[in-house]
Formats: C-alpha cells, structure tokens, sequence
C-alpha cells in the first residue's frame, strides 16, 4: 500500500500493472483491498489504482463532516498528485456516487466510467433515514452489524457456496472505523450529484444487480437517463455486491474500457 497527499488528507492506495490508469472506487465501509480479485484480473491490461476513500482503509481522516463531493475532489488531488490528468474510473456503490459526482465536476479527466450498484441521490427522506443508518454504524458493536450488510451484498445462495470470499469482504468491513463509517453514512443521505449528470461526458456503463434493494434498479436507470449515451445493464440474480459475487463481469468492464468512444 502506498500514500498521497491531498489538499484536506492523506489517502491510501494499491497499485497493479501497467497501461491506461483505472482508478477503482470502494463501497461504503470497506477499502480498496475489496478490489484485488478485479485488480489482478484487469492488471495484465490497464494500470490499475484502488484508492480507500478518506476515513476507510489506510486514508487518513481528520474527524471532521465530508460530502461525497469532498471524497471526489480528495480523488482529483490524488490524480493530480501521481500525475494522472485522464483515467477511466470505476465504483461501486458508495465509490460509484463519488466516481459519477468526480465525472460531473471534471468531465474533461474521465475516458470511461462503470457505475456499479449506485446512485447520485437516494431520494426524499434520505438525510433522515441515512442519518439513522449513520447513529447505528457508530452504536451498534460492528460484528453485529454483519447479518444486515451481507444480506444487502450477497444472494442467499452465493453466501452459502462461496462463504470464504464473503468472509473476506465482512472482514475489511470490520476493520472500518465505525466514526468513519457513520461520516460518511451521513455524507451519502446528503448526496444530491443529479444536476452534474448532463455534465459527464465518459463513456458509460450502468450495472445493477436485479435484486439489488440498496440502489435498486430504478436508481440505475435514472443515472442512465441522466448521462448521455450512457448503457444500462441489469445482472440476474444479484444483489449489491454484483461485481464481487460475479466475477466474471470483469471481462464485460474489459470490453467496455477498451472499446470506449469518448462522446
């Protein structure tokens, strides 16, 4: 793992291969260590940068309030830091609304985004409902938080057959600092990047898990109809977790990484 200053922090992350930069964006809770199996995958063909976005992982935090607007412009400090002026981008989840939100403000440094399992604004009563999820992932004691995150990340069947990499996701959400974690809940019920939509101009991709009930699939088909010429794809059987429980939509990112048109 390795570091880089920001403006307001100092972030954390893993490097693999070489080629053109692909930054991946972690969801809520976790790290950048989410993203090996993928990384190593797509190693052979990009450079690819999975970053633990400020508070989770290795990134440092100050104990202040941030927006998802602060973690994107974290990422641009980043980037400019390791001198990287135009990547292809990549998040899940959280990392997809801080990736879309980075895309809408700095449309000119991304090629080719991949929403996965995201969102740019969870609707009215957010604030308050995630300002609930916030009080409990300060307050409630973190293993005891398991059950509820692993059955919004994975189907029934895929925590039976593949229990050992569900175990390693449970334990980078362990290892997450419970006042980060409750910031940044915090931060997503404040998020509102829909206006930016019209902005991005990257290539996109839009996946959802069918059964995803976090960011369900209405949520990727207003981020699809929000950014122009963007593709929505919706992945049967899965939940949140679509990239992790699939693997093999790496080559699907692949493919659209490197077929990319830029609009």
């Amino acid at each position: 793992m390795t570091t880089v200053e920001t403006t307001a922090t100092r972030l954390a992350y893993r490097r693999w291969g070489s080629g053109e930069p692909l930054i991946l964006l972690h969801p809520l809770a976790l790290s950048g260590e989410l993203w090996e199996p993928l990384a190593e995958t797509l190693s052979d063909e990009f450079d690819v940068l999975a970053v633990d976005l400020r508070g989770h992982g290795g990134s440092e935090w100050d104990g202040k309030p941030f927006t998802i607007e602060d973690l994107a412009r974290d990422l641009a400090d980043a980037l400019d830091s390791l001198g990287l002026d135009k990547i292809s981008l990549l998040g899940l989840s959280m990392g997809g609304s801080v990736a879309v939100t980075f895309a809408g403000l700095f449309p000119g440094r991304v090629r080719s985004l991949v929403l996965a399992d995201t969102t740019a604004w969870y609707g009215e009563d957010a604030v308050k409902a995630w300002s609930e999820r916030a009080g409990k992932a300060r307050d409630v004691p973190r293993l005891k938080q398991v059950p509820f995150q692993l059955d919004r990340w994975f189907s029934p069947e895929f925590r039976e057959s593949h229990a050992t990499e569900a175990d390693r996701v449970v334990q980078i959400f362990l290892h997450t600092d419970s006042e980060a974690h409750g910031a940044a809940s915090v931060a997503m019920g404040e998020l509102d990047s829909r206006a930016l939509l019209p902005a991005v101009r990257a290539s996109t991709l839009v996946l959802v898990g069918e059964h995803d009930y976090a960011t369900p699939p209405s949520m990727a088909e207003a981020l699809a109809d929000g950014i122009t010429g963007a593709t929505l794809e919706v992945l049967p059987g899965l939940r949140h977790m679509s990239l992790i429980e699939q693997p093999a939509l790496a080559e699907r990112i692949r493919e659209h990484l490197s077929t990319v048109e830029e609009q």
